[in-house]
């Protein structure tokens, strides 16, 4: 087995890309968008004798790189030969990194029985338990949801939600399967627009749909 890099020793060796969550990101910003098309066919070029493609996200002009790493957070000598290629790509086409635009986000949800809490929302997301226990999405678009251990209940109601908006016709599902995974219906006076379900704990979530609003004027 290869050795794996600590966390700033791959950050030396990558000085464009950034360490956040397991992964090392790189985000450049192109002229225009055949560009950054152009930028993503050369990095699959390069990246694919390696073994390692890289996640890709094109917004735009933007163009947003990700490269796993171990679940422990050590970074593999492919690691860093994938995203040296892809430094290399960069620097044909004159492209610079931008490292000030990079941010991850994760929600946190205090509990006092994760085991009991995370599988209501496995369930209402229908997303994947990844590394570290984490509830994510296996398409890397959403945030994480991580669980931090409670010793005794917050006296106030927790104030944040998700609203997790799927097809009208995913919806029924989704809602059972979450209520099977432990968690209870808070309200459905506003539904087939929205449900409101909460986990075991009270922590609330909302699956939307676009059925049962207002008509969009025009």
């Amino acid at each position: 087995m290869a050795d794996k890099l600590t966390r700033q020793a791959a950050s030396d060796a990558l000085p464009t890309w950034r360490f956040l969550l397991q992964r090392m990101h790189l985000t450049v910003q192109a002229s225009d968008v055949a560009t950054a098309f152009d930028f993503v066919a050369r990095v699959g070029a390069v990246a694919a004798p390696l073994g390692r493609q890289p996640d890709l996200d094109v917004r735009g002009t933007i163009v947003h790189l990700a490269v796993s790493t171990e679940p422990a957070g050590g970074v593999s000598d492919a690691d860093i030969a994938v995203s040296r290629a892809v430094d290399s790509v960069v620097a044909e086409m004159g492209l610079t990194s931008q490292p000030g635009t990079l941010t991850v986000v994760e929600i946190a949800i205090d509990a006092m029985d994760i085991d009991a809490v995370r599988p209501f929302w496995d369930a209402v997301l229908g997303w994947d338990v990844i590394a570290r226990d984490d509830v994510q999405d296996p398409l890397r678009l959403g945030p994480a949801l991580w669980f931090q251990q409670m010793d005794e209940p917050r006296p106030q109601r927790n104030r944040i939600h998700l609203d997790v908006t799927v097809a009208h016709d995913e919806a029924p599902g989704r809602i059972e399967r979450a209520l099977a995974a432990g968690g209870h219906l808070v309200s459905d006076s506003r539904a087939p627009a929205f449900w409101i379900l909460a986990d075991p704990e009270g922590n609330e979530a909302c699956v939307c749909t676009w059925q049962g609003r207002d008509p969009v004027p025009g």
